[in-house]
């Protein structure tokens, strides 16, 4: 994979797939999960530059996939850091002034607080299971999935994306998560300022999330927001319902102009 470089010297792997011809949309920038990096989104952005006409990227957080290895742990606002610091770095790296930013569970929480700070750079937002505040729901996953690390294949099925990184991408999302301080984590103070149009897609069995997400977001965002519930679909909505999804997203975009 070929990499940008931040300003604090970190290279971060990033992959770009072209629309199908040529197009003046704006691009859509992906921000993954957690546990995510570029090569686990798999075909979805391939078949998302098709389906919408415009150019798809993705990156690759730090720790992440081929990435750097992150220098220290994450705190407990690594997500506001993400979108204040190093966010704009990577879309002026691939010359995009603003994009449309789909994020999946923490990239979503990424997204919203991006188009709360910069509300010039992110013209829509595509949010699969985002986060605003900790639930129950969410410490009892991650806490599966701690068990799961120790006492399952799980390192191995990870090290295949994250390689070197694989021990610091788990403990860096799963320590965080699971921190005491971690529990007052919310975000929806800045729920006013997301301006821009919003389409939530959340599915009706995500073991990471409720209603109460997507509702607060539909509530307080400052802008037009549009909801989508996904039946027989987890956390991972572009995985589990792919066709459903790629069709709400071309409709919302189409609706955008």
């Amino acid at each position: 994979m070929p990499h940008l470089v931040t300003s604090q010297g970190h290279r971060l792997e990033y992959a770009s797939w072209p629309p199908p011809a040529s197009s003046t949309a704006t691009p859509i920038l992906l921000l993954h999960e957690g546990l995510g990096c570029v090569s686990m989104w798999r075909d979805f952005p391939a078949a998302l530059a098709a389906r919408t006409g415009r150019r798809v990227a993705a990156y690759s957080r730090l720790g992440h996939g081929q990435s750097g290895p992150r220098p220290a742990p994450h705190g407990v606002g690594f997500m506001h850091d993400e979108a204040r610091q190093v966010l704009p770095e990577v879309l002026d790296q691939l010359g995009l002034e603003q994009a449309v930013l789909l994020g999946h569970s923490d990239g979503g929480s990424i997204a919203l607080l991006f188009a709360a700070l910069y509300p010039t750079r992110a013209t829509a937002l595509v949010l699969e299971a985002p986060h605003v505040f900790v639930e129950p729901i969410s410490i009892a996953s991650i806490t599966r999935m701690k068990a799961a690390y120790a006492a399952t294949d799980l390192p191995a099925r990870l090290a295949k994306y994250h390689g070197a990184n694989t021990e610091g991408a788990f403990r860096g999302w799963n320590d965080i998560w699971l921190l005491p301080a971690f529990a007052a984590w919310n975000i929806e103070d800045v729920l006013p300022d997301v301006t821009c149009p919003t389409l939530v897609l959340q599915g009706t069995d995500d073991e990471y999330g409720t209603a109460q997400q997507v509702e607060a977001i539909a509530r307080q965002a400052g802008g037009r927001v549009e909801t989508a519930w996904l039946d027989a679909c987890g956390h991972s909505p572009h995985r589990d319902q792919p066709e459903a999804v790629l069709t709400s997203i071309a409709a919302f975009l189409g609706a955008q102009g």
